[in-house]
């Protein structure tokens, strides 16, 4: 038997939306097109992701709106939750200063990466690596990872 290659992509926001506003329907919570839109543009692509943030909102949006979840709801709480307007978390922002400014924007190995982050090789190359590939701010290399210019201005480095 030939094994069947496939390969995975990110959700498009409109997809992620749809998914969202299903989710909040079984939930039960009410939720706005535009705060919809908001954690959809913060989930990274990913539905699971995207499960998550919509409960952590939900909650938020209960004690601060009344469970509606509004497009300003949701940034307030992804706020408090440290992810940014990129969908970016705070081991996310760990992992992009750890490369920029102890390895001068490397390259450095995903073992010594993995170290500095007290994670597993494997959630970095899984979890943590394919997002800020696919947005552009690292790059692997045969010598190890490489921040992109982007990073130096996304974290207010020179």
């Amino acid at each position: 038997a030939l094994p069947i290659s496939l390969r995975l992509e990110f959700y498009e926001i409109d997809e992620l939306k749809k998914i969202i506003t299903r989710l909040a329907v079984i939930l039960g919570a009410q939720i706005e097109e535009n705060g919809a839109i908001e954690i959809a543009t913060r989930s990274r692509g990913t539905p699971r992701i995207a499960g998550r943030i919509i409960r952590r909102v939900w909650d938020f949006a209960l004690v601060e709106s009344g469970g509606i979840i509004t497009k300003e709801v949701a940034d307030k709480a992804l706020i408090r939750l440290g992810v940014d307007a990129l969908g970016l978390d705070d081991m996310d922002r760990k992992y992009l200063k750890s490369i920029a400014e102890f390895y001068n924007g490397g390259p450095v190995g995903v073992e010594t990466i993995a170290a500095v982050l007290a994670e597993q090789r494997d959630t970095v190359e899984e979890v943590i690596e394919p997002y800020l590939m696919q947005i552009g701010f690292i790059q692997r290399t045969p010598r190890g990872r490489v921040v992109t210019d982007q990073v130096y201005e996304y974290l207010g480095l020179k």
